[in-house]
């Protein structure tokens, strides 16, 4: 079938992810979507069919070797931007439940489009920020899985995002492979959040030359109640960072 989407099958098999045509069509729709949607916003850098379909889909969807998505697991996406992974790995994953969070509207409609227009369901489009969110009842220790593509430090990533897991739930974040500094330094914030680094998984997507790190952190109990701090102080002092006194 030359339909343009024979990258995404062949990458899908290669990773041995299982899928059916339904779903190749819900990319073909989010695709279409994004692409529309970006005339008028923001959402991607990446419009080429062959680089979204690597760089966004299979990425997305390459933390499927690390998950249990069945239909009693709750997944949330934070910084989900236009929706990766989150959208991504519910497509593939139909059963499991999905919070896709944000912190700018005009993207969480674009969201909220995506998911009627693909028939999704059991997916929540949320507004906010996670500093905010994570301190609501509903939504703290909540979740199986926390995860985030967000382009962020790894110790500011794990304070808006560990809040969120039930005790032994996992937080998985997406890094690049040049991001072991990076990974060592979060190691004290980590702790401060009562949860440890178990291990670092290295994937290269299919396609292609680029390597994925895969951050896998274990909540180890209940997170003290000052965390997350307020919503802008994870970013400008991210938790165990050194003070260097001049």
């Amino acid at each position: 079938m030359n339909d343009g989407y024979d990258l995404l099958r062949d990458s899908l098999n290669e990773l041995k992810i299982e899928y059916d045509e339904k779903q190749i069509e819900m990319f073909k729709a989010y695709y279409d979507l994004l692409i529309d949607w970006n005339l008028r916003m923001n959402l991607t850098a990446i419009t080429e069919l062959d680089e979204v379909i690597i760089k966004h889909f299979v990425d997305s969807v390459l933390i499927c070797k690390f998950i249990d998505a069945d239909k009693d697991v709750s997944i949330i996406d934070v910084g989900t931007g236009a929706g990766f992974p989150g959208i991504p790995l519910k497509i593939l994953n139909p059963d499991c439940r999905m919070v896709l969070l944000d912190s700018l509207n005009k993207r969480v409609r674009f969201l909220e489009e995506t998911v009627s227009v693909l028939g999704l369901e059991n997916v929540i489009c949320l507004h906010g920020r996670a500093e905010d969110v994570a301190r609501e009842t509903k939504f703290r220790e909540n979740f199986d899985y926390s995860v985030s593509r967000a382009v962020a430090n790894l110790s500011t990533l794990s304070e808006y995002c560990i809040p969120f897991l039930k005790p032994g739930g996992s937080f998985i974040s997406y890094k690049s492979d040049k991001s072991e500094e990076e990974i060592n330094e979060s190691k004290a914030a980590i702790k401060l959040l009562n949860s440890k680094i178990v291990s670092v998984k290295e994937e290269i997507l299919p396609h292609s030359d680029i390597v994925r790190k895969f951050v896998i952190v274990k909540s180890m109990g209940r997170v003290d109640k000052k965390y997350p701090r307020k919503a802008g102080v994870p970013i400008k002092n991210p938790l165990g960072r050194k003070v260097v006194l001049s």
